[in-house]
């Protein structure tokens, strides 16, 4: 957890460098930022952090630093699992939400012990930034590229578990789209096989099994979304508007879809999923991951860190830099800085946090999560965002000298 209120104003305003950093006679940085959405990837975040410190630390000043970028479970979960555990891509044509051949992809690690991991993200082939305008239609939209992914890594790639990051969905397919591309046959009642989508769930009767059994695989989904697959709080109503839901009508025909949907699911595998937390996630993915594949919803960021080994590189450091492109009142929901800030809290490191902007009506949370935070928006107010955003590399870069330069200042020759 992050310091209490009472902590965090002993400790004064910003910056608090003096009051909490002890003098260093050599360092060693861990630099774990999330990604600064729209401009860097969190592994090029990183990269800039660590060029700037070099450049600030003194050289006759011992210096070390560990670049571990992270995610939440989201979008960027695949490539920071890759990049720390030395994976590699396998790419692969897949059809995107509606129906068009884009190239997927997904990462596979093996370790020391030979167990093979794949990650994927359902962003990658069923992902909101793949359609546009008119072709963001949920009625026709389905996850049956997340579904081809996930069939290759447990099929021919081999996989012995899978994490599968489920944000920046553009469907609300329940996963019937991923079912269908793992071999489930979706009947009307005169046994004909309907197309996996969301339009046609209300004719639903019956579903088959696949003809070939899906290997026995642990498969893990990055979830940190609590909503039931129906209702005021599932996934057509809550996150249906943001994807392009149209109307009161077309969110009763979606409802009344994913509802005939979870009866059938009910009946075929005795077992009644709705209403487990999640299973809204992603428009139904949850609902659809657990129900045809027996995966298991797991907080995100915890899972990713357990995968990366975060908590013994925090305990590595004397130091911990993390950020993300906005620091707001999501950041405090359990995005990735915070739950870095909270590991390096538990083992008694100081943590400072980059953005490319804070949010006023977050920055006292803020304030309680970290010991120092440095806000491009605040330290370059001259710029736009847009030139912010333009220029991140660069400006990481110079501020993370100009830290490393105050802290190194202070510390004994």
């Amino acid at each position: 957890m992050c310091r209490s209120e009472s902590a965090a104003a002993h400790a004064g305003a910003f910056p608090m460098t003096s009051q909490i950093f002890p003098h260093f006679l050599s360092m060693h940085v861990l630099i774990a930022p999330d990604k600064f959405k729209g401009s860097l990837t969190a592994a090029q975040a990183a990269a800039a952090l660590a060029k700037g410190w070099r450049e600030g630390w003194p050289v006759d000043k011992p210096l070390e630093i560990e670049c571990l970028p992270v995610a939440d479970g989201g979008e960027g979960t695949a490539e920071a699992i890759h990049d720390a555990l030395a994976g590699r891509w396998i790419t692969l044509a897949v059809h995107d939400p509606i129906g068009r051949i884009v190239e997927g992809r997904y990462a596979l690690v093996e370790n020391a012990g030979g167990e093979r991991l794949a990650v994927l993200e359902m962003s990658s082939a069923s992902g909101f930034s793949l359609v546009r305008g008119d072709d963001r239609d949920l009625m026709r939209g389905n996850t049956f590229g997340t579904g081809q992914l996930l069939a290759h890594a447990l099929r021919e790639g081999g996989a012995d578990r899978v994490v599968v990051g489920i944000g920046g969905s553009a469907t609300n397919d329940g996963g019937v789209g991923l079912a269908a591309a793992l071999g489930f046959r979706f009947l009307d009642a005169e046994r004909r096989e309907l197309e996996p989508t969301p339009r046609h769930l209300p004719e639903l009767a019956s579903i088959e099994f696949p003809l070939d059994a899906l290997p026995s695989v642990l498969i893990n989904v990055a979830c940190d979304v609590k909503n039931p697959l129906l209702g005021p709080r599932g996934a057509t109503r809550v996150y249906g508007p943001q994807k392009g839901l149209r109307d009161e009508a077309q969110a009763a025909q979606l409802e009344l879809g994913l509802a005939r949907l979870a009866d059938v699911a009910a009946q075929t595998f005795g077992q009644d999923l709705r209403d487990i937390p999640g299973a809204g996630a992603a428009g139904g993915l949850g609902f659809g991951l657990i129900t045809f594949c027996g995966a298991e919803l797991l907080p995100g960021f915890g899972l990713v860190a357990s995968r990366l080994g975060l908590e013994a590189a925090v305990a590595r450091a004397d130091l911990v830099l993390t950020g993300e492109g906005s620091l707001d009142g999501q950041t405090l929901e359990g995005k990735a800085p915070a739950g870095v800030a909270a590991m390096a809290r538990q083992l008694g490191r100081p943590v400072i946090a980059f953005g490319g902007r804070v949010e006023e009506a977050a920055r006292a949370g803020l304030r309680i999560c970290f010991d120092e935070i440095v806000a491009l928006s605040d330290v370059e107010p001259e710029l736009t965002q847009k030139e912010r955003m333009a220029r991140e590399p660069e400006l990481l870069c110079r501020h993370g000298a100009r830290l490393a330069e105050r802290i190194a200042a202070r510390s004994p020759s």
